[in-house]
């Protein structure tokens, strides 16, 4: 029932914030509002999981967040900087001038909120108590295909772009959290991820219709190559890029001993982060 409770209790900030961030057409009240939801949604998290089991949230620990949260945001601006590199080398890419300060602003709320209240849901939510059952690499697909199933909702959702959302997603910001067991390099590598698509390239994020941040671009050519109107999560290049983190991550998770067998929970990879 915790795992009930957890989740109930933060989808429920995430949905009361959703809305009322989608409903305001002000970038600076979607910046407040958004900065709301994931403050709030990180108090409601931290709330109930004492509540439920009855310990400290080592998880959402405040010594080194800002460090790991600004980490995981630069990971992740690099990894998207990475990919439209490689789709502008191609022609792909074309950038037909600035975009919108404002609309920039009002994007770090929606994806600030978006970032903090998917990795409570996924990573600290579903995926930690999952992995208490089944072990790290099994939570990890499962909580990874289920990710992506959830994107299949998306305006302009395709199935090969809820199998690439699992690919990327739902393997490197998995693998962040089992690397260092804290959620914020996760929600920094989520965060960086997606306002550099949208609030720094300019580029769709995931099929939702967002709008366009500091530049006006647009992609052209194949599919495979830009995503589509799924965007750039959709390409071939993001899957390769996130592919070879998640690699990264998983090594540096085995050698912390953070790999957790199936049956074990985690109490010896909660042993091994508090001992470091």
């Amino acid at each position: 029932m915790r795992l009930v409770w957890q989740f109930l209790a933060v989808a429920a900030v995430a949905f009361l914030g959703g809305q009322a961030v989608n409903a305001v057409g002000n970038p600076w009240l979607t910046l407040v509002l958004g900065a709301l939801t994931a403050v709030l949604a990180v108090l409601v998290y931290r709330w109930v999981v004492r509540r439920t089991e009855h310990r400290p949230v080592t998880e959402l620990s405040r010594p080194g967040a800002r460090l790991a949260f600004g980490r995981g945001a630069l990971i992740g601006v690099a990894l998207v900087g990475l990919v439209i590199a490689n789709i502008a080398l191609l022609g792909d890419y074309e950038v037909r001038g600035w975009g919108s300060v404002p609309a920039a602003v009002g994007l770090v709320g929606f994806m600030a909120a978006a970032a903090v209240t998917e990795e409570l849901l996924f990573r600290g939510v579903l995926f930690r108590i999952v992995e208490e059952r089944t072990g790290t690499w099994i939570a990890l697909v499962l909580t990874g295909v289920l990710f992506g199933l959830v994107h299949l909702f998306n305006a302009d959702a395709s199935l090969w772009g809820a199998v690439a959302i699992a690919i990327e997603a739902g393997g490197l910001l998995t693998s962040a959290y089992v690397a260092t067991r804290k959620l914020w390099l996760p929600i920094g590598l989520h965060f960086g991820w997606n306002f550099a698509m949208a609030g720094i390239f300019g580029t769709e994020v995931s099929g939702n219709g967002t709008p366009q941040g500091l530049l006006d671009a647009a992609t052209s050519g194949s599919a495979a190559v830009t995503g589509g109107k799924f965007g750039p999560e959709g390409s071939l290049y993001s899957v390769l890029f996130c592919v070879l983190a998640t690699g990264a991550f998983l090594w540096l998770a085995h050698r912390r001993g953070n790999l957790v067998p199936r049956g074990r929970g985690t109490e010896q990879a909660d042993a091994n982060t508090l001992s470091r």
